[in-house]
């Protein structure tokens, strides 16, 4: 069930296979848990899935990885390696399976209030979408922070290195 009333008989798969296209870079994804709070900002859309973590973590990644225009930097609670079985009886099981989807990816741990107060701040410009799962084990939400897949931060330093000299309203040719 999408908690957007416009979407609200839309399936989360079809509402996200909608939404990859218009996304770019500082757009965000998240595979969150079933506790994750439904955020107030007109910037964050929450879909209840009904459906399996890792299933959804999965389709979301390789809906990513099938885009030209965008790929993702991974951000995990740092407090999930912290997260004993004898509390949350799966979560060794689980770290493994999300460790293992995200083999390759560009994977940070931030510890999970600062991923939150990131979202915040970005939702104030750009759209950010949270899956919820049917997941009950904490810190297991995946956070995907979308960038340009064809034009790469060197690139991009390179090009902010470069001293733009302003000569009769054009841009110098080198």
């Amino acid at each position: 069930m999408n908690t957007n009333l416009d979407h609200e008989y839309e399936s989360w798969e079809s509402r996200f296979e909608r939404l990859l296209p218009l996304f770019g870079h500082r757009n965000w994804i998240v595979v969150a848990d079933a506790a994750y709070p439904a955020q107030s900002k007109p910037g964050i859309e929450t879909i209840f899935t009904g459906d399996d973590h890792t299933k959804v973590l999965g389709k979301v990644l390789r809906g990513i990885d099938a885009c030209d225009h965008i790929r993702a930097d991974v951000y995990v609670d740092a407090e999930l390696k912290l997260v004993a079985e004898a509390d949350a009886p799966g979560v060794t099981s689980l770290r493994n399976d999300i460790t293992r989807q995200l083999e390759g990816k560009n994977t940070r741990e931030l510890a999970h209030e600062q991923i939150i107060a990131r979202l915040d701040q970005t939702s104030m410009l750009f759209r950010i979408l949270i899956l919820k799962t049917t997941l009950a084990i904490p810190y297991t939400s995946v956070f995907l922070e979308l960038e340009c897949e064809y034009w790469s931060e060197e690139a991009e330093k390179r090009l902010r290195s470069i001293e733009v000299k302003e000569t009769s309203g054009r841009l110098p040719l080198r």
